[in-house]
């Protein structure tokens, strides 16, 4: 008996885009790791690429995100 049931058949309503055929499909039609989703609306869907370089973007910029100082262990001068 599987742990998990495999679902075959989307939901209605649920859009994903795949990555690998660039396209919106409706319901899971590839497997979760070439796909984003899932999105509300087609349109949404759509817009996949465009959010996932928006949020890149912003998480690039993020002070939170660079944590680093100015003397890392690799920059840090010699001591000796």
């Amino acid at each position: 008996m599987a742990l998990f049931k495999k679902r075959t058949v989307g939901k209605p309503g649920e859009w994903y885009y795949c990555l690998v055929h660039k396209k919106v499909e409706e319901g899971p039609e590839c497997p979760a790791k070439d796909r984003f989703g899932p999105y509300t609306s087609r349109e949404e869907a759509q817009h996949a690429m465009d959010t996932a370089r928006e949020r890149n973007l912003e998480w690039e910029n993020d002070p939170k995100w660079h944590d680093r100082t100015k003397e890392t262990p690799d920059e840090a001068p010699d001591q000796g």
